[in-house]
Order: structure tokens, then C-alpha cells, then sequence
């Protein structure tokens, strides 16, 4: 899953450092989507006279002999559109002649992995019939009665939960009920520079293993210009993937108890956007930011301008190889945990779902269960420039040998212990609450375990207020 829209916008996670201004102004644009389901769930309830209508236009048209048209909407731009009907919708027609599928390009709102678009047309009686989604979404869309309950059309296809990873499929299903098929998804690694290490007298082949070693490593390889600007970084714990989530995870935090109740405010979440806040107020906010926006300036990921020691990254990047031709020796490791603890890693990635309100419901299952199970799965990655992607299925990455190619090894090891964020109707406010304490925290405005007391509070209000 690597065009070029997806490595600019995906997973909604994809920064160097945010601005507090950039920040807040996300976490009111994935508010806003949160916010705006409320009208969409109402139009959800319109089912049983869409579902007539449905059925009349489907018999009419298998009358006549037409072919019914579902419209599939996808947030990718590049040359997606014109590689996926070609690898995988032109072969899906051809065994399925009464159907075809219109792809419309509708991107997502702002920094947010969410379509403003989609939900006013599903608030609108008039949604596509397929969607693209952020599978991290599925709990808040689901709760709000956005997503089409596919658990009927599930059971009578053969699908099992275990035919995908097993943090992935839990993703797809709220309240034990299945809104959605997973595909695609990515994990997170430590990337680090050999050259780097080697000047600053480190071992290149011993890339630190816990955050402590991490710690140490990284201050060698801190550098200044003769401004007093850095010249090169060890490590910054939030560019790139390294998210608030990321690193709690790495500190051996949890986002949820054993009930499902989330649990933002864990000790060892503390302990880590404590931490990250260190590394702000040690090598200075305004310095690394002005190194980060350097980097942004360059077009390229920040790790292949040769100047970052370490960082963490998802598998993805490993494509911008052929693009950027590093000329520095390079490595990847998991990422390192805190000591006494074993590496984590956490994996998103995105999904088919049938938005609420479907016209032609039955077709556009039978387009879901193809894309986004082996056939179509497979299809897909077998397309000639797939690079590095991980399927949602096991055996589809083992039928391609991925654990062959040594670099994706790597994550590709992760994945079946791979986190994921909690399935929660609360799921994207949460998500935004963390990048709003982590801006504040590494900002120097306020405390973390203040910081994350109040994100429970809020999260807690948010829920309360979604059950009533």
C-alpha cells in the first residue's frame, strides 16, 4: 500500500514535528468528523425503506439485464486508481458481469484519515456504496450508526476471523458484530544510520535494544553547525512515527484495561510522554524544530538525508530506497522498549466497509468480499510495483515470501503481537487528545500526568455523552 497519496497522508500519522497551532487545529478538524456522525446516524435509520428500494432497483435492473453500478470511493491519489481497477476491479467484472464498479477519488479532510464528505452523504440518505477506510475509525463510525452490519453476509462466506492477523480483524468488529473486511496494513521499526554511529564511536552492528541504551546512543550523535544550530540529530522521540501511542506502547503502557475501558492516563503513559517532554526540554524545542522544518524543506523523510541517527518508521519507507539512493550504511531493528521489557511494535492500516444507506447493498458485499479477501488481497500485492507492502493475511504474505525479503523482516515479524488502537466509539477523539497533550507536553504546557489526567476526563465525557 505505497502510492504516493499514502505515504504523504497515511494513517493519519505521518509528522515531523506539529506546531501547537497545527495540532489543535487537527484535533478540532477529527472532532468536527466526530461531531458530524451524530447527523449521519440518523440517516442510518432509514435502512428498511432503503433496503426496498435496494431490492426493486437490483430486481429491475437483473430484469432488464443491466448491470447494476456500485460507486466505491477511495482516498488515494497517484496512480492507485489506475493500477486497481486494472490489477483488481477489471478482474472482479469479469466474473461478476451484472456488477460494475465506478471509482470515485474523494480525499480525506485535513490531517484527519476521515471524509467530511462521506459522512454528509450518508447523513444525506445518497453514501457510495464501498468505501476505503482507516480501519482505526471503524468503532467511532460504527457506534454512530454509520457502517453497514456485514456479520450476516461474513457468516455465509466462509470468512474466519483467523484468516487475518489477529489485532487487525478485532479492528474490523464492534459490539461482536463484523462492519468491515480488513486489507493493507503497515508496522513499526527503528531505523538507524550505521555512518552515524561509527563517528560518534558506536558499534554500527549493536543498535540499542531498550530506550535506555537508545537514550545514550542517541546523545553521540547529536551535532551543532557553527550556528548553534544542529547540523544532526540522535534521535527525536515524536518525528515520524514516533507518536505518543508509539511510545507509551514502547514503555510498556496500555490504552485500555482487560474490560475495554481506556486508560490514557496508564503509569507507564505517564512515564513516557514524560520522557518525550526530556528530550524536548534537554536538546531544546526550538532547536529541533528548526532542524525538523530543515528537513520538511527537503522533500525527503528526514532518515534519508543522512543526518538522523535514529527513528521510527513504518515499513513503507523502505520504497524511497529506490528513489533516494542513500549513500550511507543503514539498519533495522524492532523498536527498543523500556529495560525489562520486550520490543513492541503496533500496526494500522485500512479496510473495505459498506457505508449505512448502501442502494445496492448485496453487490457491494460481494465487491467487499472479493477485494478484500485472498483473491483480491492477492491480486493486489502481486501487482509489479506492490514494494513493500504487508497484506492483512498471513497466508498471502507467506504464499508472496515477504519473510524472505530481509530488511521487511523485520516488521513483518511484528505483526502477529502487533497493537493496535482500542475499537472504542471514542476511538478518533482519542487519537486527537494524544496529539494535543503530546504538542502541549513537549511545549513545556504542562505536566504530564496532569496532561493525561484530563485527556481520561474528557474521554470519559466523550463516552458519556455518545451513550446518551
Amino acid at each position: 500500500m505505497n502510492n504516493e497519496k499514502v505515504q504523504a497522508s497515511k494513517r493519519g500519522k505521518k509528522f515531523v514535528t506539529l506546531p501547537l497551532a497545527a495540532t489543535l487545529a487537527m484535533a478540532l478538524t477529527i472532532t468536527g468528523c466526530s461531531s458530524s456522525t451524530n447527523t449521519a446516524s440518523s440517516g442510518g435509520d432509514s435502512k428498511a425503506s432503503d433496503a426496498k428500494a435496494t431490492d426493486t432497483k437490483t430486481a429491475d435492473a437483473k430484469g432488464s439485464g443491466a448491470p447494476v453500478t456500485i460507486d466505491f470511493w477511495f482516498p488515494w491519489g497517484g496512480d492507485y486508481q489506475k493500477d486497481f481497477k486494472a490489477n483488481v476491479v477489471d478482474v472482479f467484472e469479469k466474473q461478476h458481469p451484472n456488477i460494475k464498479v465506478k471509482m470515485t477519488f474523494v480525499e480525506t479532510t485535513g490531517q484527519t484519515q476521515a471524509s467530511d464528505k462521506l459522512l454528509t452523504a450518508i447523513a444525506g440518505g445518497n453514501p457510495p456504496d464501498v468505501a476505503l477506510f482507516d480501519r482505526f475509525l471503524i468503532g467511532s463510525w460504527a457506534a454512530k450508526g454509520s457502517l453497514t452490519d456485514l456479520t450476516g453476509y461474513v457468516k455465509g462466506s466462509g470468512i474466519q476471523a483467523d484468516d487475518y492477523y489477529k489485532g487487525l480483524w478485532a479492528e474490523a468488529v464492534y459490539k461482536e458484530k463484523v462492519y468491515a473486511l480488513p486489507w493493507g496494513t503497515d508496522t513499526r521499526a527503528m531505523f538507524y544510520n550505521k555512518t552515524l554511529m561509527k563517528e560518534a564511536g558506536l558499534d554500527p552492528n549493536k543498535p540499542p535494544q531498550t530506550i535506555q541504551e537508545l537514550d545514550q546512543m542517541a546523545e553521540k550523535v547529536f551535532k551543532k553547525g557553527g550556528n548553534g544550530k544542529y547540523s544532526q540529530i540522535g534521535f527525536i522521540p515524536w518525528m515520524n512515527q514516533g507518536f505518543f501511542y508509539t511510545q507509551a506502547w514502547n514503555w510498556g503502557g496500555k490504552w485500555e484495561d482487560g474490560s475495554h475501558s481506556l486508560t490514557p492516563n496508564d503509569p507507564q503513559n505517564v512515564k513516557a510522554l514524560a520522557w518525550m517532554a526530556d528530550y524536548a526540554k534537554k536538546y531544546d524545542i526550538g532547536n529541533l524544530t528548526s532542524f525538523s522544518d530543515a528537513m520538511g524543506q527537503t522533500g525527503m523523510n528526514p532518515f534519508w538525508t543522512g543526518k538522523v541517527g535514529f527513528v521510527f518508521d513504518g515499513n513503507w519507507i523502505l520504497n524511497d530506497l529506490a528513489k533516494y539512493k542513500p549513500t550511507f550504511e543503514w539498519g533495522v531493528a524492532p523498536m527498543p522498549a523500556t529495560e525489562g521489557a520486550k520490543p513492541v511494535t503496533w500496526a494500522g492500516g485500512w479496510s473495505y466497509v459498506v457505508p449505512k444507506g448502501s442502494k445496492h447493498e448485496k453487490e457491494a458485499w460481494e465487491f467487499v468480499n472479493f477485494v478484500g479477501h485472498k483473491e483480491g488481497t492477492l491480486l493486489w500485492a502481486k501487482r509489479k510495483n506492490a514494494g513493500n507492502d504487508i497484506t492483512a493475511m498471513p497466508s498471502v504474505n507467506d504464499q508472496l515470501k515477504l519473510a524472505d525479503i530481509p530488511n521487511l523482516k523485520v516488521f513483518l515479524d511484528g505483526m502477529p503481537t502487533a497493537f493496535t488502537r482500542p475499537v472504542s466509539p471514542a476511538g478518533a477523539f482519542l487519537w486527537n487528545e494524544t496529539m494535543r497533550v503530546q504538542d502541549l507536553a513537549i511545549h513545556g504546557k504542562g505536566d504530564a500526568q496532569a496532561l493525561l489526567d484530563e485527556v481520561k476526563k474528557n474521554v470519559d465525557a466523550e463516552l458519556a455523552k455518545q451513550s446518551n
